[in-house]
């Protein structure tokens, strides 16, 4: 079972991904503005969430984690080793997340961020890759801030999520088009940043792309470093 949900100010996708044997579940990239819906959601559902995950340090929004480990009591898996330190677990410490009778691969695919992850679940003999901003539908994400790289997007994206089968359904971090979901096979076809085979030629056409700020970089970044946690005036916890 997997519910998607959407956060209309930061185009976020939100996933929670449930093991239908057992009814554990675990949430990833939850936006904290949007925590009421999650709880009813888990709630209604009847589903017992035993972890939050974000696939990287967000800066066009801030994270649930801090907020579901406070009321639910799940720890929370983000980024590498002291990049979250009020995080549970690094997520490049660990291979895969059990979820009920269920693994979830971890994979580390960096670019966008220099501490990006990808996940991976198997159901009924069918692959989903939560890409997070690695690879987007129709794109990819940017390389231009938080230690991005564009040679490491691009070794991630060809050496490791290109290689999943074609029919891998691939479910984003974000998109600003209205589409919900793609495949391993569509991407290779479709995208254009794809398209780009030579890893050169690659970092030369994100290094064009004139992008502007995310509008609440200059809040969400540090805040999410500490899980989302916010003091009264909205100002990050340090």
């Amino acid at each position: 079972m997997i519910r998607q949900y959407f956060d209309a100010d930061s185009f976020t996708y939100t996933y929670l991904v449930v093991d239908e044997k057992t009814k554990k579940a675990v949430i990833i990239d939850p936006v904290k503005g949007q925590l009421s819906l999650y709880l009813k959601q888990i709630e209604s559902l009847n589903v017992t969430l035993v972890a939050a995950l974000d696939t990287h340090v967000h800066a066009d929004h801030i994270t649930a984690l801090g907020d579901i480990k406070t009321v639910l009591g799940v720890p929370c898996y983000a980024g590498a080793e002291g990049e979250v330190p009020c995080a549970d677990a690094s997520l490049e410490k660990m291979a895969s997340i059990t979820v009920g009778q269920t693994l979830m691969e971890v994979i580390y695919t960096p670019g966008h961020t220099q501490s990006s992850f990808t996940f991976y679940w198997i159901e009924k003999a069918l692959g989903y890759l939560f890409t997070g901003d690695t690879l987007l539908i129709g794109g990819t994400g940017r390389t231009d801030f938080q230690e991005g790289d564009a040679n490491a997007l691009f070794d991630s994206l060809h050496e490791k999520l290109l290689r999943y089968p074609d029919d891998t359904v691939v479910y984003p971090g974000h998109d600003y088009h209205g589409l919900t979901a793609s495949t391993i096979g569509e991407e290779k076809q479709t995208n254009p940043r794809l398209q780009i085979s030579d890893r050169q030629a690659f970092a030369a056409y994100m290094a064009s792309l004139d992008l502007p700020e995310p509008k609440h970089m200059d809040i969400a970044v540090p805040a999410n470093r500490m899980c989302g946690q916010l003091l009264k005036g909205g100002e990050p916890r340090v």
